[in-house]
């Protein structure tokens, strides 16, 4: 195999593949774990037994079981809005993937986020059938090309999914559309406990398969906008109280942890 046919099959170049071959530069796990494939050998015969080779599950929860669980719980509380909108965020998401995290051996419908997200409410005690059905589309706007004015929801429900789908204006930097975007959501408290759930779980696993910049730009993003932000619920919302403590303090572990492994890695 030549260097051009590895780079090929791996999404290098060349000129990495060259690196490689001097024994510099091959320091990435998912590539690691990719190489050995291609080679026919194991990972621990790449790296001499150095590093661990752990296999991550980013798929903590079946999503058949979470969707079954959802739809279970919508019936049985009379959640029109949460019920349709389970129906219409899974057809919506058909055949669209998560980014894989390194290390991660297969890859997750994206449509697991979402579901994540109302099964971790609904667990905290949040039995509001807009906020469930918020929670559900959310993303439907950013990632599938849907306009929210065309979403066949309750206008409640369309404003606040609009309220939470990101997107920059002509001439705007990345600080002030945030700005903008963290203080529109702030005057609405559903479209507020959704954003602080999807932080929550976005940290938690998504946030596996970011670079260490992109983790740092994530964390700094998570302490200036979107901590303020649970805090304005849980002065402004008592019944969101319980909800915002333990998203808190999920995100805040999740959050040290995190700053403590890129420090390592620095030194």
């Amino acid at each position: 195999m030549s260097q051009q046919e590895l780079a090929d099959r791996v999404y290098v170049t060349q000129q990495t593949v060259s690196k490689w071959e001097q024994d510099d530069s091959l320091n990435d796990y998912s590539k690691i774990k990719a190489v050995a494939g291609e080679l026919g050998v194991s990972f621990g015969y790449l790296t001499n037994g150095t590093i661990p080779e752990w296999v991550l599950n980013d798929e903590i929860f079946s999503p058949e079981r979470m969707y079954t669980r959802m739809k279970t719980f919508a019936e049985a509380e009379k959640f029109d809005q949460t019920t349709k909108a389970l129906a219409y965020a899974r057809e919506k998401f058909e055949g669209k993937t998560r980014k894989t995290s390194v290390g991660a051996q297969k890859t997750v419908p994206y449509f697991i986020h979402p579901l994540m997200m109302a099964c971790h409410a609904h667990a905290m005690g949040i039995r509001d059938d807009e906020v469930l059905a918020v929670i559900l589309l959310h993303d439907v706007c950013e990632d599938c090309g849907v306009e929210a004015k065309d979403l066949p929801f309750d206008k409640s429900i369309i404003h606040s999914v609009d309220l939470l789908t990101k997107s920059k204006k002509e001439g705007e930097t990345e600080d002030e559309m945030d700005k903008r975007y963290y203080a529109a959501i702030e005057k609405d408290s559903t479209a507020s406990i959704v954003k602080a759930i999807d932080r929550c779980n976005n940290v938690s696993l998504m946030a596996l398969s970011f670079t260490d910049e992109k983790l740092r730009e994530y964390i700094n993003e998570t302490e200036k906008f979107v901590m303020p932000l649970i805090r304005h619920i849980k002065q402004g919302d008592a019944k969101y109280n319980d909800a915002a403590f333990l998203i808190t303090y999920q995100l805040r572990s999740s959050i040290e942890t995190i700053k403590s492994l890129l420090m390592r890695n620095q030194n």
